[in-house]
């Protein structure tokens, strides 16, 4: 029995060696090996005839000449999250007490909760899918639960708006409101949404795990390719202008921007210029099927705002140290706070939960929050957070 067993792969050894010396006969010539033609969908774009002026949609079209550029879907959570914002806002402005379950439908576009002229109930889209993305789903649900859970208890400190807030009892600092631990919960909802919703959807999905979808194929019913789509969408979230920044000084900002928009511009003069150049080229690049380049303008992307969102970090940790009252200091921490939770978010340079909530509890960990800030506190948690992103 053991013999028997054993001559089968001796057949089969005996029938490859057979076939490989066939193989190698001298009349056998292996062809030559042809690489895949690539064969673009759209006519190669010249990088050089794009300026920083050159408006988004101008040079990108299909043979027709019919723009292939849609910032519906980025447009689109762009202005949900603006509107989001600015309910509160003006809510904390005119007095008036805030319903969380308005909140949590505009969170999830749900039950018409935006003004009809806008069309965004009607839009497909919503923040609440796209927040911490890129992270495994039960910790992306995890953080948009957060959300809703910041958002009641926006509404139950918003009931205290005509109070005058001071330790352990809610009510307005100036005109902020703040908790019954000094924490401007606007300030948190907003600055954590730049990290978990633009930063996260931008920069760890459309623009790393996006640049694989594929650039062949018109999406059906659209002018687009998916990859196409991708990087406008990133565009569509940061920006509605068609030139972002333009005209723009390190002491004046050439164009109306929110939140992650805004502070690129605000904490990082070295690379703010730079970064409409790159979206334009990438998408350049994504027309010439240049996947070295579309990679290249997407980590310098990427790395610019990862960079700006950790300079405003510090930036409003030192606002509290330089803040003459405490309105202000209380209206910077909320700030700073907020950004230093987006922390997580920031993977170039190793952004952790553990770092961002170690920072957290090290600053407002105490009872009283806000109140128990010490410049030792700020002092520590700035200097881990510039040798970490490496400010």
């Amino acid at each position: 029995m053991f013999y028997q067993n054993l001559r089968i792969p001796a057949l089969l050894f005996a029938s490859v060696l057979s076939l490989g010396i066939f193989s190698c006969s001298d009349d056998d010539v292996a062809p030559d090996v042809v690489p895949p033609v690539v064969v673009n969908l759209r006519t190669k774009i010249d990088y050089a005839t794009l300026t920083a002026t050159t408006p988004y949609s101008t040079p990108f079209v299909d043979a027709a000449g019919k723009s292939t550029v849609d910032l519906s879907n980025g447009n689109n959570r762009y202005r949900m999250f603006q509107a989001l914002n600015t309910l509160i806002s003006t809510s904390i402005r005119d007095n008036k007490e805030i319903d969380a379950a308005v909140l949590k439908n505009m969170f999830a576009n749900t039950g018409n909760a935006f003004a009809d002229s806008t069309k965004l109930n009607t839009s497909g889209v919503q923040l609440r899918n796209v927040v911490a993305t890129s992270w495994p789903a039960a910790d992306a649900e995890a953080v948009r639960v957060r959300f809703e859970t910041l958002f009641t208890e926006t509404a139950a400190t918003s009931k205290s708006v005509t109070a005058v807030a001071e330790k352990g009892k809610a009510g307005k600092l100036g005109t902020y409101l703040v908790n019954a631990q000094g924490i401007e919960p606007i300030q948190i909802i907003q600055k954590s949404l730049i990290g978990s919703l633009e930063y996260d959807y931008i920069a760890n999905v459309l623009l790393t795990k996006g640049l694989e979808a594929d650039n062949k194929t018109v999406v059906s019913g659209k002018l687009y390719t998916q990859l196409e789509q991708n990087w406008d969408e990133a565009y569509g979230l940061l920006t509605l202008n068609p030139v972002y920044l333009t005209g723009s000084t390190n002491d004046v900002r050439g164009t109306t921007e929110f939140a992650l928009g805004s502070y690129v511009w605000e904490y990082n003069k070295a690379e703010y210029a730079q970064i409409y150049p790159a979206f334009l080229k990438g998408r350049a690049a994504i027309v010439n099927n240049d996947t070295a380049e579309l990679k290249k303008q997407a980590d310098f992307i990427k790395a610019a705002f990862e960079k700006a969102i950790a300079a405003a970090a510090v930036g409003y940790l030192g606002k509290w140290g330089n803040g003459a009252t405490d309105a202000i200091k209380a209206h910077a921490i909320g700030e700073g706070l907020g950004f230093i939770y987006s922390l997580r978010f920031l993977t170039i340079n190793g952004g952790t939960p553990a770092f961002s909530d170690q920072i957290l509890l090290g600053l407002v960990g105490s009872e009283n929050g806000f109140w128990d800030l010490t410049p030792t506190k700020i002092t520590t948690a700035s200097d881990a957070i510039k040798a970490k992103f490496k400010l």
